[in-house]
Parts: structure tokens; sequence; C-alpha cells
């Protein structure tokens, strides 16, 4: 059997993102239409579904990406197992929306990030690296589909932090021509993307603010002895008063007033966080309760902070579009509404998208492009020197 790539329709192409998180939670999987070409793209969700990881593995994964011990032995064929979990993800999507493998144009896949070091974050001597796991040779066999992947180290290569990418996902989905917008991601890290009233894709900024449910989920996890992984419906955090003090503390940590462009992950707001959290909170006698309402309020605020800091003064702001798992904590949304005040807060359920889908249909539009040879990275946002494909190919044998 020849091996090939399959371009399919330039009009018209049927790709699989995927994704899974910081939270390391699961696989998002995204069925998603794609037609268009560099500067106007038609994008529309099919089918979408999340696949939970076990709870030992999730837990494997939060340990390696925090720097806990590992053999390369055991790297090794993780990487290798997380690309059959993903494969399988890929079928039962296809299945689950009763579309044959063989329509199937490509796969994106983001894998899983295991250290995300971007140059800023070191000495200035180092060289800024990133690396994600979920082999996708393995995709592209069991599949048989083209599977893209890797889509950050190209543009560190090119002087960029890697990170975020969604803002040429969310330009080509969300700008427009009369209102100013910006769109905030709350999953592990919260980011955000503005969007300036019909103004171009390079002059778009966006880039991560802070935590949001790393910290979050990272203490329920160890306040519960890992019982729990979340806070349901943010119900410990409405039960629970915020610590001003604690509050003054955390909102000291550099990244919050870094200017931009920045990145970050759970090298810097994982386990030691979480501790020294933890640590400081027992100091001042706080409840487990006023913890999680603290950190709430952290997110709240370094978000509140970097709009008012590096978003307004670009221009208005007519409109916060939400997305990511921080859209189901009604503390959190709450707590934002308030904060923007009088600038809408909305979902990105108010706007008709799927908020829980967005990083996945990032990744299928990202390698959509990459297909074509059409740079998708956005050096505004990065830093890159220039604009620049993403990705590695590995070709199916359809």
């Amino acid at each position: 059997m020849t091996l090939q790539i399959n371009l399919g329709s330039l009009a018209n192409m049927k790709v699989i993102g995927l994704m899974s998180g910081t939270s390391a939670d699961g696989i998002d999987a995204a069925l998603v239409d794609v037609r268009g070409g560099k500067k106007h793209l038609q994008i529309k969700l099919l089918a979408f579904a999340l696949y939970p990881y076990p709870s030992s593995l999730q837990k494997t994964l939060i340990d390696l990406a925090s720097g806990s011990s590992f053999s390369i032995a055991q790297f090794c064929r993780l990487n290798f197992s997380l690309g059959e979990r993903f494969a399988d993800a890929v079928m039962t999507l296809s299945h689950q929306a009763k579309i044959s493998l063989s329509e199937i144009d490509l796969i994106g896949s983001h894998g899983q990030t295991i250290q995300h070091l971007p140059k800023t974050t070191g000495r200035k001597e180092m060289t800024g690296s990133t690396l994600q796991i979920g082999e996708p040779s393995i995709i592209a066999e069991r599949t048989g589909i083209t599977t893209i992947a890797d889509f950050r180290p190209r543009d560190m290569a090119a002087g960029g932090e890697g990170a975020p990418l969604t803002p040429y996902f969310h330009y080509h989905l969300l700008r427009h021509k009369k209102k100013s917008r910006a769109i905030i991601n709350l999953g592990g890290i919260s980011n955000i993307t503005y969007l300036k009233a019909g103004a171009s894709i390079d002059e778009t900024v966006a880039f991560d603010m802070g935590p949001a449910n790393m910290l979050l989920d990272g203490l329920v996890s160890v306040l519960s002895q890992g019982k729990k992984t979340f806070d349901l419906n943010g119900a410990m955090a409405k039960r629970g008063q915020v610590s001003e003090k604690l509050l003054s503390e955390l909102m000291r940590h550099p990244f919050v007033k870094k200017t931009p462009p920045k990145s970050t992950g759970r090298e810097v707001f994982g386990g030691k966080m979480v501790e020294k959290i933890i640590e400081e909170g027992r100091a001042l006698g706080l409840s487990k309760n006023d913890l999680l309402a603290t950190t709430t309020a952290y997110t709240v605020s370094s978000t509140e902070k970097n709009i008012q800091a590096f978003i307004l003064k670009k221009g208005r702001l007519d409109e916060v579009i939400v997305g990511g798992g921080g859209v189901k904590n009604p503390v959190l949304m709450q707590g934002l509404t308030d904060a923007l005040h009088p600038i809408p807060v909305l979902s990105f359920e108010d706007v008709g998208h799927d908020p829980r889908a967005i990083e996945a249909m990032t990744f299928a539009v990202l390698a959509y492009q990459s297909l074509h040879q059409r740079p998708s990275n956005v050096p505004s946002v990065t830093g890159a020197g220039h604009a620049v494909v993403l990705g590695k190919i590995i070709p199916g044998f359809q």
C-alpha cells in the first residue's frame, strides 16, 4: 500500500483535533469541517467528546509535568501508550459521529504537555524548549489518517514562546467588524486574546495571565487527599472567605505583572505553588474553603489586573467571551462579571459555540493550515521573529 498525504478538497476538509490540557483529565476530541484559505476560514464543529483518563494516569502525567522522578524507560513507554489513547479517541469519535475513518482527511494532535520552558523563564543563555507526548506515529498508524503534531517547537525555533497558539483560531472564529472582543480561556492557565474591532490578525494581542483551574484543582486534590479532583460548581469557594492578606501575597507573583509576550504552565503554577498556598494558609489559620475562595479570587484579580494593564491601553473593550473548564465554576464566573463590570462577560455558548471544544478545534484548524503550508502562529502574540508553518506531518495510508 502506498503512503500518501490525503489533501482532500482544498475547499472542504473534515479534521479531528485532539487536545489534552494541563489538567490532564482526558482527551478532548473535536471533528471539524474546515473550508477556505489563508485569510478567510469557515469552521463548523460536527462532533465533540471528552475521553477521561483513569485517575492513575492523570496522577502520573501531573507528577511527570511537576518534575517527579521517572526513568527514561517509563517516559518512553508513556509516550507510546498515550499515543494509543489518542488513536482510540479518534476511532471512538468517528464511530459516535457515524462518520467512517475514510471520510476524515486529517488529524491535528497537540498531545500532552510535559514541560513548556520559553526562554524568558530560564537563564539568559538557555534555549527555550517545550515537550508534548502522545506519539503521533501511533495515531497515524492505527487510524490510517495523516496526522500533524508538535505544533509549538517551530514557533520557539523562530524566537517565540511557542504559546499561546489559540489566538489564530480565535481570530478566524470570533473577530468582529464593529465589536472589540476579549476571549478568555479558563483552563489550567488563564489566557486572553484581544481582537480589536476590524483589526488584522497581525494586530492581535494575546498572552497567558496566570493560573486558573491548575491551582484550584491542585488544592482540592491535596486537601481532599485525592478523594476529589476539582471544586464542583465552586461549592468550596462559595462557602469560604477570601483572605485579603494571602490574596495580596499571591498577587505579588512576578508573572502577573510581567509584560507580554508571556506564557506559563505547571512548572510555575503547579505542585510547589499549591504547597506554598497551603502552608501560608495554615499559618494564617484559614480553612480549606477559605483557601479555595482566595485562590479563586486570585484568578479573578490577576485577570482584571492584566486586562487593565495590557488590554484597555490598546483600545476599547465591548465584550468578554469566556471558555474552558472554568466556565462551569459559577463563583469564578460571577467574580469575573463583578470585576469587569460594566463590560459584558459572556460564555462561548452565548455566542453559539461549545466552550469545551475550543482548544481541540484549534488544533484541527492549525493542522489544516499546516497541511496547506500556511503559517498559523501569530508573531505579535508569541514574539516569534516571523510567521511559520507549524507542526510535523506523519502521512497516513488512506
